[in-house]
């Protein structure tokens, strides 16, 4: 029986299931989950992500894992982590460009957060080697106390499940996954009270989404930080700012598809809404950066000094680094809708990138 089949017959018995459910039974469904059974990254996959586009975007990563240890001032047993690592290359050539400082590699222990059990054995035939100690968990609970953590999470939050609801001219409802009138899924609408943030006068049709799975990461991120030190770096698309919109999406080789059609087969993601995430990691007690533009953040840490760099080395690649270049950082590219932040220990030193300007 095919998981739409099941997510049929489920409904059927049990009822709707909210956006956030269906999102969740989609992707980590253990039998046709997209991430549980088939996930395709890069050209040739559904999605292509920073990492994939060059290296320099792992490498920064990378140098920005190094330089907030050194900031700590060179704690010994810490814990470089990565959550979502998709095939290995961020990882990998984070790892390349940390070896730059010196002791960081020898003395830390490397573990990758992955749920997908053929995601991890990428990452494995990748990595193996690269590093002293290398660890996987499919939790970042099972990670434990310890040394200081830093941790580096890109396109985790849109991955996170979301609720969504909509304004009707008779009041809230939220959006639901039922059956159409000829048993086919459907979307409709189950009365309910104001979701939280909601503006009171949103005008009929206006969607408002929540996410508490991203809100429960910040939090649990933020716990680790100031049991144990550290700071986590998180890169994505979304919302700097608190505002409506509809972002669920799937894709299938790159083209945007029915999310209610072959559930399991494509990629279902929400824009990541990084004020909830934030406000969630200072309610448990830690510091928080602004947000900044991926454009921006990249540009703070060197990334057009790096691809000066790569293109005297290479004059041949020039016009290839350059795209690259563009696709990381242009404002009509990635540059503007994937955003960064970090969470860090109280009175931890400052992080880079993120340091006041004047």
């Amino acid at each position: 029986m095919s998981l739409a089949d099941r997510l049929k017959r489920d409904i059927a018995v049990g009822g709707p299931l909210t956006v956030a459910d269906f999102m969740r039974r989609c992707l980590h469904d253990p039998q046709d989950g997209y991430y549980a059974t088939r996930p395709a990254l890069g050209a040739d996959g559904d999605f292509i992500t920073a990492p994939l586009v060059s290296q320099m975007f792992g490498e920064l990563l990378g140098l920005w894992v190094a330089e907030t240890w050194l900031r700590l001032g060179r704690p010994e047993g810490v814990r470089f982590v990565e959550m979502g690592p998709g095939d290995g290359t961020l990882m990998d050539d984070a790892l390349r460009a940390a070896r730059l400082a010196k002791g960081f590699l020898e003395g830390a222990e490397v573990v990758l957060v992955e749920t997908s059990e053929p995601l991890a054995a990428r990452q494995r035939a990748r990595l193996e080697g690269k590093a002293p100690r290398l660890r996987w968990i499919s939790r970042l609970a099972d990670l434990g106390p310890g040394g200081p953590v830093l941790l580096v999470a890109n396109e985790l939050l849109d991955c996170l499940p979301a609720r969504q609801f909509v304004r009707t001219p008779s009041g809230w409802a939220e959006r639901v996954v039922g059956l159409g009138a000829t048993g086919e899924l459907a979307f409709g609408h189950a009365p309910c009270l104001a979701p939280p943030g909601a503006p009171d006068a949103a005008p009929p049709g206006q969607v408002w989404e929540v996410s508490p799975a991203q809100s429960a990461l910040g939090a649990e991120l933020a716990a680790l930080v100031v049991r144990d030190g550290g700071a986590a770096l998180l890169i994505d698309y979304g919302r700097d700012r608190p505002e409506p919109g509809d972002t669920l999406q799937a894709l299938e080789a790159h083209r945007k598809v029915d999310p209610l059609d072959r559930p399991g087969e494509a990629d279902l993601t929400v824009w990541a809404d990084f004020p909830s995430v934030l406000q969630a990691a200072r309610d448990s007690g830690a510091a928080v950066t602004p947000i900044l533009s991926q454009g921006r953040f990249l540009a703070r840490l060197g990334v057009v000094e790096r691809a000066q760099a790569l293109a005297r080395a290479r004059p041949d690649l020039a016009q290839v680094v350059g795209r690259q270049l563009a696709r990381l950082t242009d404002p009509d590219q990635m540059g503007s809708l994937f955003k960064a932040c970090a969470i860090g220990a109280p009175n931890g030193p400052p992080l880079p990138g993120f340091e006041e300007t004047p």
